[in-house]
């Protein structure tokens, strides 16, 4: 009858009306009540025990009946590990950082720390502890799980931060007037065919897309450099999908095509352009074809293109990184790239909740490698030099009897 009544009633009890209920089910059974109690229920003993002591107490007057909306009376409970074990907190805190705060001979100084790990250490130690008890430590602690991030430039430039509001300055200052202003580079180089992408898509359970083991290149379709063009203003893209080689060339040829496709359409009134690049790659400052192939492209355009080069090393800075090309990447992982039209295609297709629209386009020229540029070339370019780091802010201005 015991076990009977306390199936019916164990879901609505908690810790407290469970304990009184035992106790008073002990108390009515008489001498052997706590012992039939405790195997008809599986509580523990010394719970059977204590709910008859404060129904007695109760009773009695010396204490008075807790509120409804408590369980334990204030202080009651068990203590929490760091007010009983004042040191484990310093010790945990020297495990996580061994080499800055504690011991550089630390046991897991050369060791995964996992709190299963931690907890091990701490036993060692002399902590009553177990792992879920270290998480939360660590949670509380303000520590929480991280993994390795490309941050760490290597030496910097000391007008780094300079430059980085020289450029910011000058986007504002174009901005303002409704002039344009784009971010340039190249993509990654792709491999064409049935190869793996990196990356997961939900797919029907079962299917299964198999690509090819290894990572040759086909010698039909080869490779694609895409290079793409992101207007800052517009939250629009360009990328021109080449066949070919990532030359000066190309990059220059793609920043024409949005400018033809894109560009003159949404300023019509255009009267100076301003170009944000790395330091490095086709479109770097070091580079003579780059600005043999703007001044041409200058000429075309009938005004002055300004050009501002990210510091060496500081390439992930480039806004068309992180507000274009992620998101190209985030489209089509998990996809094989078939063919060139599917990267068109799939490059054309991406969006994102801000609103940005993207257009592809093949290109199928054929950009000559190692072209010489001489002194004598570099000498007829209308380049004007920044006072501040000319090497990577200079505007190229028209040359006179080609506009």
């Amino acid at each position: 009858m015991v076990r009977r009544k306390y199936r019916m009633l164990s879901d609505d009890l908690n810790e407290k009306s469970r304990r009184h209920w035992a106790g008073a089910e002990a108390m009515a059974l008489g001498y052997g009540g706590i012992s039939i109690v405790v195997e008809a229920t599986g509580l523990v003993f010394n719970t059977v025990k204590r709910g008859m002591k404060e129904l007695e107490a109760q009773q009695r007057g010396e204490i008075e009946p807790l509120p409804v909306d408590r369980i334990r009376r204030p202080g009651g409970g068990r203590k929490k590990l760091i007010e009983n074990d004042k040191t484990v907190l310093k010790d945990l805190d020297a495990l996580i950082e061994p080499t800055t705060r504690g011991d550089p001979e630390s046991p897991l100084r050369w060791t995964c720390k996992s709190t299963r790990n931690l907890a091990a250490v701490l036993m060692q130690q002399g902590h009553r502890i177990g792992h879920m008890t270290v998480s939360s430590l660590l949670k509380k602690q303000g520590y929480s799980l991280k993994a390795n991030r490309k941050m760490a430039e290597g030496t910097q430039h000391p007008d780094r931060n300079g430059q980085f509001h020289y450029i910011s300055n000058m986007a504002i200052a174009f901005q303002r007037k409704d002039q344009p202003v784009i971010s340039v580079d190249a993509k990654n180089r792709e491999l064409i065919g049935n190869f793996a992408n990196k990356g997961k898509e939900w797919e029907p359970k079962g299917l299964v897309t198999a690509v090819n083991t290894h990572d040759f290149p086909d010698e039909e379709l080869g490779k694609v450099s895409p290079y793409g063009i992101y207007d800052l203003q517009k939250n629009e893209g360009w990328v021109s999908v080449g066949i070919d080689r990532n030359t000066a060339q190309f990059a220059v040829e793609s920043i024409r095509q949005w400018w033809q496709a894109m560009g003159k359409k949404r300023y019509p009134h255009a009267e100076k352009l301003l170009i944000t690049a790395d330091a490095g790659g086709s479109n770097g400052y070091r580079i003579r074809l780059w600005k043999v192939e703007l001044q041409r492209l200058v000429n075309e355009l009938g005004y002055p293109v300004t050009v501002c080069h990210f510091p060496p090393g500081t390439s992930k800075w480039n806004k068309i990184e992180h507000r274009m090309f992620s998101y190209i990447s985030r489209n089509w992982r998990g996809k094989p790239l078939l063919t060139r039209a599917v990267v068109v295609e799939l490059i054309g297709a991406t969006k994102t909740e801000t609103g940005l629209q993207i257009k592809a386009a093949l290109d199928e020229n054929i950009y000559e490698k190692g072209i010489k540029i001489s002194d004598e070339e570099m000498q007829t370019l209308n380049i004007e030099r920044d006072d501040f780091h000319g090497e990577w802010n200079y505007t190229i201005h028209p040359q006179k009897g080609e506009c």
